[in-house]
């Protein structure tokens, strides 16, 4: 008798260990953001299940590709750079050319592209109502079996917890004099007086969430017209959403064609954006001059540039 009540009371404790490991189990998904996480890194949202949003937004990366150009299903190639996902939340503009005005709109752009995960959105809810784990947790959190509507919301609800705000700039402005070097100090100053970045690089996540052309359309070699295929006006043409500059220097390359490689090659463009492209359509009259920084300010600015990279990824801070 003495053995058995041993044995029984073994058998719970493996019971309650197995429970316990299933609640702790990554596939146990509570919240919407969680989620929303999951269907990020699964290539179930791609037509040949090879595809997730993550192979295009990496996070070490802030969420933004190292390619000039993402992989979509099948080798294609996507027309733009991949943009970073952090502090996204609340941008009246998503995408390169604005066509999206929330995230759960934009979420579904790369889902549907021929070129990026290749899946109708009919068959990508037809997969997630098939897959038991997903049908499961979307009545779990939705009271409700996979849609278009609750998939869209879960993802954005899950690109919504991206916010960074702990950088050595946050703890500079918040009153730590030595968060960051002399160089990124002076390259403050630069960025708010002489090379006037933060005419369109403002606010607290340096964006107006505006549109310009920065001169990186000729309508030749330089042929992705921006926001003016969306908008169909030629006084458009040419003009991109001013990107949010959190996390920059881990997300390299740079503008919507991954022109430049590096911040100090962003930085020598605008200071002369003629001497790299002389034919720009409607380029910003902002930049008609040279800013006539010198290579000692161009590097001070670069420094300025690294210190908005939150804790979290500054392992992946580039030699730019």
């Amino acid at each position: 008798m003495k053995k058995g009540k041993i044995l029984l009371v073994l058998g719970a404790i493996m019971v309650l260990i197995g429970f316990m490991s299933f609640v702790g189990s990554k596939d146990d998904v509570q919240t919407r953001e969680q989620l929303g996480e999951k269907l990020f890194f699964d290539p179930i949202l791609s037509g040949d299940n090879t595809i997730s949003c993550a192979s295009c937004h990496k996070p070490a990366f802030a969420f933004a590709d190292t390619a000039v150009f993402s992989k979509g299903i099948k080798g294609q190639l996507t027309a733009r750079n991949s943009p970073g996902l952090t502090n996204l939340s609340g941008r009246p503009h998503l995408f390169w050319d604005g066509r999206a005005s929330s995230l759960e709109e934009q979420a579904l752009g790369p889902i549907t592209s021929a070129a990026e995960m290749g899946l109708p959105i009919e068959d990508a809810i037809k997969k997630l109502n098939d897959n038991k784990f997903y049908a499961d947790a979307f009545q779990k959190i939705f009271k409700s079996a996979p849609t278009k509507d609750n998939l869209l919301k879960a993802i954005a609800s899950f690109e919504r917890t991206l916010e960074t705000s702990n950088s050595p700039y946050d703890r500079y402005v918040n009153g730590d004099d030595h968060a960051i070097s002399e160089s990124a100090a002076r390259g403050r100053l630069l960025f708010i007086g002489k090379a006037a970045c933060n005419n369109c690089h403002s606010g607290e996540d340096f964006t107006a969430d505006r549109f310009k052309s920065i001169g990186l359309y000729n309508g030749k070699d330089l042929n992705d017209p921006g926001r003016s295929a969306i908008t169909k006006s030629k006084t458009e043409e040419g003009e991109f959403k001013i990107p949010g500059l959190r996390n920059v220097a881990v997300t390299a390359p740079y503008m919507h064609n991954g022109k430049f490689k590096t911040l100090k090659e962003v930085v020598e463009y605008y200071n002369n954006p003629s001497l790299v492209v002389k034919d720009g359509i409607n380029r910003d009259l902002a930049l008609d001059k040279p800013l006539n920084l010198t290579n000692a300010e161009i590097d001070d600015i670069v420094e300025f540039l690294k210190s908005l990279t939150d804790d979290r990824f500054k392992q992946k801070l580039a030699s730019n």
